[in-house]
């Protein structure tokens, strides 16, 4: 079963790592998870606005974190000799 955090870092990965003046913004007609999703961000204080902004300076940090766990999660399983 998804947990509500599945939809925040799937957002938080949306988030261009190369360039910290890119923001998102939720359109209107957007899944309701996303839209509860962007506003946890904003209420944790991870973007500039309530439907997505700019990351913060903490916004962007947890972006970073994010993505490398996104990279890690999606990297070829590593074979171990037993």
């Amino acid at each position: 079963m998804p947990s509500p955090y599945d939809d925040e870092l799937h957002l938080l990965c949306l988030f261009p790592q190369d360039a910290a003046l890119k923001g998102l913004k939720i359109r209107h007609d957007a899944s309701p998870d996303m839209v509860a999703a962007a506003e946890r961000l904003h209420t944790k204080g991870l973007t500039t606005l309530p439907d997505g902004g700019y990351l913060t300076s903490l916004g962007r940090e947890a972006a970073d974190h994010a993505h490398q766990l996104n990279s890690l999660m999606h990297a070829p399983l590593a074979m171990t000799g037993s």
